[in-house]
């Protein structure tokens, strides 16, 4: 009996070789789509990473390369995919195209069996130049982290960071709100107030192999990515060199992924300077420096604390028709107050280095008006009141000119998303929300350029400790400015390139907080 069951067994294994290799008798079967994720032990965190370039290598000169780099996460029956994509926007603007999301969870649903609503995309808002085919780069990046799924070890921590980044939005004495962009001049300095925060807090997850060697860095911060460089290249800016940094200093494979959070309003520091060269280099060394001093501080536990939450959300549209109004009869007021001067820039500009080199005897040396003086004339003395009069009335030109150029670029973008909200019916503005818990890492996601006060308010009501909040993901809806900073009608840009009205913080306040308790 025992040789004749061996023989058996040995026969069955023959014919599966022979079927296999279309041997004599074997039928052809049909191809079965099988999910790549690896099947992990009852109640064990499983994590997979990689990365893939996608630079567009037939523009500008590169000066670093450019990166899609994919995060798998499985515990039981749940997965999640976290995906970053050094671009400046998932769809919208830049150069993803608006079916890249769909593209993308389409194929991952049906190659690796990961449903759509688990897998998350965050662009780091960086302005580079990524390939056409990002989205056949971002699959494989999925594909590649899917297949090397290891258990690994938590931990969770929070850097700080606060000399790389500033609010870009200034407080003016008269009550309203302008913001620094290239895109329009500052006002006068004497004009502004006071500037917004900034949040300089950094939020890590730290995924270990079991033999202690770090597999991934997550790390979430708040600021545009927008420096550039002295030589004009692509670049993934600041958030390239700090993931470098952060790569290159811990356990071979590592790779530091950067999930993009609140920066609706927060610029790189210096970045109107016209006194040196724009260089992100110095800022992506300093972040990249920081998340690694946290870094070594996180202590890696073994955690079955994992969940993904996925929920759309219905925004109400703004309805721009009064603003735009407003503005218009502002840009009428402004036209008014130009008035015909007799300088002109030629004129002006000598002039002004006189009296601000001698304020006192701009038009002479001082002997020169004491002997006039001394004579009873006040020839010099009533050149100068002229002189003045006229500079003053050039300024206020100048001013008022500056401030029409503010005005004109903010009207353009309202008058535009007013007419998307208008061919939409203002009918409500449908987007995703996701809640993700790792260990005693959360994080909320939304597709729109918070600003950070938005962040702030979630942090600090929400439940959990180490809560951090990640805008540009899995979509694009341009600004989300706070209800307070909509009213500001027309003096920076995350008022005006806007979709949302007001009422819209709230709503999406009110949904984080259930989100979160679920969490």
């Amino acid at each position: 009996m025992c040789r004749y069951g061996s023989f058996v067994a040995l026969l069955v294994v023959l014919m599966g070789f022979n079927q296999l290799h279309g041997g004599a008798g074997a039928r052809p079967k049909a191809a079965v789509a099988r999910p790549m994720v690896q099947p992990a032990a009852a109640g064990q965190l499983m994590a997979g990473v990689a990365k893939v370039e996608i630079t567009n290598k037939k523009v500008i000169p590169i000066n670093d390369p450019l990166y899609v780099k994919a995060l798998v996460l499985k515990r039981g029956p749940t997965t999640a995919v976290i995906v970053t994509v050094d671009a400046v926007a998932v769809g919208q603007i830049g150069y993803i195209g608006n079916d890249y999301l769909g593209k993308v969870r389409g194929r991952i649903q049906k190659e690796l069996g990961i449903a759509p609503e688990s897998v998350m995309v965050n662009a780091s808002h960086c302005h580079a130049i990524p390939c056409a085919d990002v989205d056949d780069k971002t699959v494989q990046a999925v594909k590649e982290a899917a297949r090397n799924l290891v258990p690994v070890t938590v931990g969770v921590g929070v850097g700080y960071e606060d000399r790389v980044s500033e609010n870009r939005r200034l407080k003016l004495k008269n009550g309203r709100e302008v913001d620094v962009r290239h895109a329009y001049s500052l006002p006068p300095d004497e004009e502004i107030a006071e500037v917004g925060p900034i949040d300089p807090h950094i939020g890590i997850l730290r995924l270990d192999r079991k033999n202690g060697k770090t597999l991934a860095i997550v790390y979430n911060f708040a600021c545009h990515p927008i420096m550039g460089l002295p030589n004009g290249q692509n670049t993934a800016d600041i958030v390239g060199f700090a993931s470098r940094v952060i790569e290159d200093n811990l356990s071979d494979g590592t790779i530091a992924l950067f999930v993009q959070g609140c920066a609706g309003d927060i610029n790189p520091v210096l970045y109107k300077d016209v006194n040196q060269p724009r260089n992100a280099e110095p800022l992506g060394n300093m972040l990249g420096l920081s998340v690694l001093k946290a870094v070594r501080k996180i202590k890696c536990v073994e955690s079955e604390s994992f969940k993904v939450i996925h929920e759309n959300l219905g925004l109400p549209r703004a309805d721009n028709s009064k603003r735009i109004d407003a503005m218009l009869l502002e840009r009428a007021k402004l036209l008014k107050a130009l008035q015909g001067t007799t300088l002109n820039l030629r004129t002006f500009l000598p002039l002004a280095a006189k009296y601000n080199a001698a304020p006192k005897f701009p038009s002479y040396y001082s002997h020169r008006y004491l002997h006039e003086k001394k004579l009873g004339r006040d020839d010099l003395t009533r050149l100068d009141e002229a002189n003045r009069r006229d500079m003053k009335a050039y300024m206020n030109n100048i001013f008022t000119m500056e401030e029409l150029t503010r005005l004109q670029t903010n009207l353009a973008l309202l008058r535009r998303h007013h007419e998307t909200n208008r061919l939409a019916q203002f009918k409500p503005l449908v987007v995703e929300v996701v809640g993700l818990k790792v260990g005693d890492f959360v994080l909320v996601t939304f597709p729109g350029e918070l600003t950070v006060e938005i962040g702030l308010n979630i942090k600090k009501a929400s439940p959990h400790k180490h809560t951090f909040v990640a805008g540009y993901t899995n979509g694009y809806i341009y600004y989300t400015p706070t209800a307070r900073q909509l009213q500001n009608v027309g003096g920076a840009q995350e008022d005006s390139d806007c979709l949302v009205a007001p009422a819209w913080q709230r709503i999406f306040e009110a949904k984080v907080a259930q989100m979160l308790k679920k969490l």
